[in-house]
């Protein structure tokens, strides 16, 4: 089942919502950030490596390690929702592992639970390098609270 969960797509109308929502997050774009994978659960986030994200060693900055995986956590919980609901973090935890090194970082959030007010997910973020060479830099939990959508 993993194997599956991995390529399965979203449908159309939920891959546009979230692409919707990511859309608006000023981090995720001021980051350089891209969603690369929305599946039912599982959503993909890549970071391309580049100097404005990175801290004094040269490796990619465990904030903007976090804020990836942070997004992608959200964003699996959200592919899981009815049309009416939002997300919202309500905490999380993640180890970093290894240094942030790599052409770009590869945030996947897949939802463990996804229950009627709390859903939990699990945060993986990989150093990738331009062979497709990949290492787990950063692993972590999530918990995020389903909101009702607010009028606009």
């Amino acid at each position: 089942m993993e194997d599956r969960m991995q390529h399965e797509q979203a449908s159309t109308a939920v891959q546009t919502r979230v692409q919707d929502s990511f859309d608006l997050q000023g981090l995720m774009s001021h980051l350089g950030a891209r969603l690369t994978h929305i599946g039912p659960g599982r959503v993909h986030i890549m970071l391309p490596a580049r100097p404005e994200v990175t801290q004094q060693h040269g490796y990619i900055h465990a904030g903007a390690t976090s804020a990836i995986a942070d997004s992608a956590g959200g964003y699996a919980a959200l592919t899981l929702f009815d049309e009416d609901s939002e997300v919202l973090t309500v905490e999380y935890k993640i180890n970093l592992l290894a240094p942030a090194a790599g052409d770009r970082l590869e945030a996947i959030g897949t939802v463990l639970k996804s229950g009627r007010t709390l859903t939990v997910c699990q945060l993986e973020v990989y150093g990738v390098q331009a062979d497709g060479a990949r290492k787990l830099v950063a692993n972590g939990q999530q918990t995020l609270i389903r909101v009702h959508r607010t009028a606009q």
